[in-house]
């Protein structure tokens, strides 16, 4: 199956951008501290912690992509407010944005030109007439509402030259996502404001009998994948942005595993401990999809979701594996130290999973010069321990040569600050590779011209 696929995670915090990334997704998906859907997600409540530029930078060592969530409606005040919001992001090499409101998605456009638009779920987009709107707009990927079928994504696929991103795994609305006003309407807390109370999961009277009449069961679609891939969905979308680290990494990594084996061609089938781990991460009471059904009873959650104890035998492995362990990529390493000369240290990426990454290489030298030894000096395997001590920085020392002519003395401490100035060297070149500078984006705005349209 000559298919092209991408496995994108939901990061609330850092600490999920981590997990996702840990558990092989190939893009994130997170909101900033404003004018996301989630606005009770970590990510928007950090104080000055700015977790979606920490993210930008962690994912892109490794080179997965990142999407901010700009997915609310805006009022006209914050339209003004989105150049000066976005800029930073858009030079750390954002990947693209999450748009609702056509108005902000206009300014964007015109601030931002060579920046990718992806126009949300909360559009309620459900058929090729609203992906072609959406293509003459500016965007370059729909992210389909949830409650299309197989044949309704292929039949778009086929009509309308775009990527299409669908949701494979996670919560479902009662409503359309973007058409619902019910939290607005009882509550005065609006989806589209990302302030759902999510009235749909509560307990409902009818007929004198309480059931939960409208909570959805959560959607899986892992049976299913070789087909989503067939009908033309590109990128997978895994709901889940208030949930925690845990569920992401453990619903990443499962559905990793069998996009993988999709994408392969190979015979496809899955093993009930795998869907054992999506249980275990979360279990609203039975799962359903609109991939090949409608509407039926089968498809909601009636009874409470019982309390349950956690399975450390699942959950414990999924921690280990990819919240407690580091991703890290691989270096070579050449250390040279000669009596009266500062001693180097010189990086090398083994491998990457880009062509520029692969090509960077730094060289750092100590303040310190090195001295011929009077009493002891200076040991090999003591400079091989503290430069292959690692922990932390994102990468990792599989090949080290050693260098040192003749007894020599060089502080410890230096040894330890070279490695620290040189690992952070490299990170910075590497992040450097793809920093874009704003250049014209915004002229606009600095002309005090007024955007295309305006919405909310």
């Amino acid at each position: 199956m000559s298919l092209r696929a991408e496995l994108l995670a939901p990061a609330g915090s850092f600490l999920s951008a981590k997990a996702a990334v840990n558990a092989g997704a190939d893009a994130v998906y997170m909101g900033g501290r404003r004018f996301g859907a989630r606005a009770y997600a970590v990510s928007a409540s950090s104080g000055e912690e700015d977790m979606l530029m920490e993210a930008i930078e962690y994912c892109h060592l490794f080179s997965v992509k990142v999407y901010m969530t700009l997915n609310i409606l805006f009022k006209d005040f914050e339209l003004k407010e989105l150049f000066s919001y976005l800029k930073p992001y858009y030079e750390a090499e954002l990947d693209g944005v999450i748009v609702q409101d056509l108005g902000a998605a206009s300014v964007i456009r015109r601030d931002f030109p060579d920046l990718k638009l992806h126009a949300s779920t909360q559009l309620a987009i459900t058929g090729p007439e609203g992906v072609l709107l959406a293509k003459r707009l500016g965007f370059s990927r729909a992210v389909l509402a949830r409650e299309l079928s197989l044949e309704e994504i292929r039949r778009i696929h086929e009509r309308v030259e775009l990527e299409l991103e669908v949701f494979v795994h996670g919560a479902m609305c009662y409503s359309y996502s973007g058409a619902c006003f019910m939290s607005s309407l009882l509550g005065g807390r609006s989806g589209n404001r990302g302030r759902c109370a999510g009235p749909c999961r509560l307990c409902y009277e009818t007929g004198g009998k309480k059931a939960f009449y409208l909570s959805m069961k959560d959607m899986e679609t892992l049976n299913l994948l070789p087909e989503l891939l067939s009908a033309g969905a590109y990128s997978l979308k895994i709901e889940g942005r208030m949930k925690s680290p845990l569920y992401t990494a453990g619903v990443v990594s499962v559905y990793r595993k069998y996009l993988d084996l999709a994408l392969s061609g190979r015979d496809f089938s899955i093993e009930e401990g795998d869907r054992e781990i999506l249980r275990e991460m979360y279990d609203r009471g039975g799962v359903s999809n609109y991939l090949k059904k409608r509407n039926g009873p089968e498809m909601l959650s009636l009874s409470e979701r019982a309390f349950r104890a956690e399975r450390a035998e699942i959950s414990e492995p999924i921690r280990e594996n990819y919240l407690k362990r580091e991703r890290t990529l691989p270096l070579s390493a050449d250390f040279y130290a000669s009596p009266g000369e500062r001693a180097s240290l010189s990086l090398t990426l083994l491998s990457g999973e880009s062509e520029e990454i692969e090509e960077i290489r730094i060289l750092k030298e100590t303040e310190e010069i090195a001295e011929a030894a009077e009493e002891r000096a200076l040991l090999p395997r003591e400079v091989e321990e503290k430069l292959k001590s690692c922990g932390g920085s994102g990468f990792r020392l599989e090949k080290l040569s050693l260098r040192m002519e003749g007894a020599l003395f060089l502080p410890i401490s230096s040894i330890k600050r070279l490695r620290r100035e040189a690992f952070s060297e490299l990170r910075r070149a590497i992040l450097e590779k793809r920093r874009r500078r704003t250049g014209e984006a915004g002229q606009g705005e600095a002309r005090g011209q007024e955007p295309e349209s305006r919405s909310g």
